[in-house]
């Protein structure tokens, strides 16, 4: 690789920032929590992992969207608008369920933190048995399409669902075709960051639709911690209920099956098996601490992004310290209260556009590790645990256990799916 001066790491930082901005202030803006949090716990979470790390795997992490349903089912269980949400009238109620989303985040992470020592004790090969792809790719359809009817009411209609509008139809059109065209007809750099393209265009489509409010972007201070919302978030304490807890934690034994393949697919960029050196016990380690860091402070949870394996891809260059520099730049734009502010004033339609191909894209990559695997699905076998694993997680919105305990569909079908891959034989 050669040696890089100060100059070209800062640029390449700054396009690791660029590749992960887009996908990591979304899972804010859609579920109302703050982008500029956000960004301030994805860069914190990726020095903290590169902590774990041994500092030897070029990773970023950003807000993971597999906890994007619970994180929106704690956070407005009564589906306002984000503003609505926001508002002065209601940020008493905001904070308090604010305060249970952060005690469920944390335990998340304490969640990612066992199954690391466990890993480190039995070896990830026995692991990786009980996940078989049938259960995973299964799994990580199950958790697109949960989230599709999220992105239909945002792109198609106005306050969350009640009444269609052809304005937001063409605005999210816009967004998506912007998207496609990026993602399909772009070389280079272009191709890593449709997200944050398709936002700008969609935002500029918004602005001389005159469907934006800017109030928000005067009324912002220029730093946030100057801001008292900011900081009232940020300094919250946690609560620690059982029904948010087993809403969101169990997603994290899920979402670390797809740690394991984003650690694989970016070994295979670098050359180097980090599964063994520093090891997946260590790495997912640091995504767990990065996580329960994310709680404590009001962010969604962390997660390895693949987005930025791909700039590692095209660009050659494995250097962690540009990934660190990346995490630096994260933490300092977090700090500016006009940032998120804008981003606050971004509409639905274009989100909606967005969430649109990225969940759809979520429910493909499951599809994908299935074709990868080769799996056989005239086998009775693959379809069985597929099928139920669909059925469960997509038509079960959230299961009562007593009187006020529930669990999600997601936790029950991956549960369900990795005992009937245990216990089906895999020959007849």
């Amino acid at each position: 690789m050669g040696n890089i001066n100060i100059g070209k790491k800062l640029v390449l930082s700054l396009q690791h920032v660029l590749a992960m901005f887009g996908a990591t202030v979304l899972v804010p803006i859609i579920t109302g929590l703050d982008p500029a949090i956000a960004l301030l716990a994805a860069g914190v979470g990726t020095l903290l992992f590169h902590l774990c790390a041994k500092g030897k795997v070029p990773v970023f992490l950003g807000s993971s969207f597999a906890f994007l349903g619970a994180i929106i089912l704690v956070l407005n269980p009564s589906n306002l608008d984000v503003p609505v949400l926001r508002s002065a009238e209601n940020w008493d109620a905001f904070l308090g369920n604010l305060a249970l989303l952060k005690g469920g985040i944390i335990v998340a992470g304490v969640v990612y933190v066992t199954i690391a020592i466990i890993i480190y004790f039995v070896g990830v090969d026995k692991v990786q048995k009980l996940f078989s792809p049938i259960v995973t790719g299964s799994i990580i359809m199950v958790i697109g399409l949960r989230l599709s009817p999220i992105a239909i009411s945002n792109a198609f209609y106005v306050e969350q669902g009640s009444v269609f509008s052809t304005t937001s139809l063409i605005i999210s059109s816009i967004v998506v075709l912007t998207m496609i065209l990026i993602a399909i007809f772009t070389k280079g750099f272009f191709k890593l960051v449709p997200i944050l393209i398709a936002v700008v265009v969609g935002y500029i489509v918004s602005l001389i639709w005159g469907i934006v409010d800017t109030q928000a972007i005067s009324d912002a201070s220029f730093f946030s911690f100057s801001q008292s919302n900011f900081t009232d978030q940020v300094f919250l304490m946690p609560k620690f209920d059982w029904t948010t807890i087993l809403a969101i934690a169990p997603i994290a034994l899920v979402v670390f099956i797809e740690h394991i393949g984003d650690i694989t697919t970016n070994s295979a960029v670098v050359g180097k098996d980090f599964l063994k050196d520093p090891g997946i016990h260590r790495t997912l380690l640091g995504d767990g601490i990065a996580t329960a860091f994310a709680g404590l402070i009001g962010g969604p949870t962390n997660t390895t992004y693949s987005e930025n394996t791909g700039v590692l891809a095209v660009t050659k260059v494995y250097d962690p310290n540009i990934l660190r520099i990346a995490a630096v730049f994260a933490i300092i734009l977090s700090l500016f209260g006009k940032v998120s502010a804008v981003i606050s004033t971004i509409p639905l339609p274009v989100m909606g556009g967005i969430s649109i191909i990225l969940f759809g894209m979520i429910a493909s990559i499951g599809v994908r590790i299935m074709v990868n695997a080769n799996l056989d699905f005239s086998h009775s076998r693959n379809l069985i645990i597929g099928g139920i694993i669909l059925v469960l997680g997509i038509g079960v919105g959230e299961l009562p256990i007593g009187d006020s305990l529930t669990i999600s569909g997601l936790a029950i079908a991956a549960i369900v799916g990795v005992i009937l891959n245990g216990l089906l034989p895999k020959e007849i």
